[in-house]
């Protein structure tokens, strides 16, 4: 009896510690955005025992307040908001890549999620039948980079099938003509 009530005490002094470690030093805080177990989310509330994280779908994840002092985790926030998103593109070496780098700057230039901070494309990859471009841009916070990644991808792909139809990948096959002997 005396083991189970020493480990119980063991166990409820760790979480108070935990929690005064977690008012101390504030790795998280209420609407927080973090990444928790493969799950996107806002910290929605902080008690000495237990953090709630509303996830992006709406559904509550409960973790233990100890969690955030044990395991390693992602706050997109802990100092500000603002985030880089990036958008990755394969297409046809034919691609005239300047264009393109000049159609993201209109599409961001013409969205309100886009906070003027930063933006570019790359090629970051040149892969045996296609280049890959990375597009890259700022965001005031994680659900404005999200909506903004999303409507750049459409815009991009919206602008090559309309534009330059030819640079998007295809399979490509050469065919021999061998005549019978």
């Amino acid at each position: 009896m005396g083991i189970v009530v020493g480990l119980a005490t063991q166990r409820t002094i760790g979480t108070i510690f935990a929690g005064l470690q977690i008012a101390i030093t504030q790795p998280i805080r209420v609407d927080d955005v973090v990444v928790v177990e493969n799950e996107w989310g806002r910290i929605e509330e902080i008690t000495f025992t237990y953090v709630v994280v509303r996830i992006w779908d709406l559904r509550r994840l409960v973790l233990p307040i100890t969690y955030f002092i044990e395991k390693p985790f992602q706050n997109w926030t802990r100092v500000s908001a603002d985030i880089l998103g990036t958008v990755f593109l394969r297409v046809d070496y034919t691609v005239p890549v300047q264009v393109v780098r000049q159609e993201l700057y209109e599409i961001l230039k013409n969205s309100n999620l886009w906070d003027g901070r930063t933006w570019g494309l790359q090629v970051t990859d040149a892969a045996e039948s296609t280049l890959e471009l990375r597009a890259l841009m700022s965001a005031r916070d994680a659900s404005d980079a999200w909506n903004l990644r999303c409507h750049v991808r459409e815009k991009l792909i919206e602008f090559l099938q309309k534009t330059y139809p030819q640079s998007l990948p295809r399979v490509r096959a050469q065919v021999m003509n061998h005549e019978e002997e």
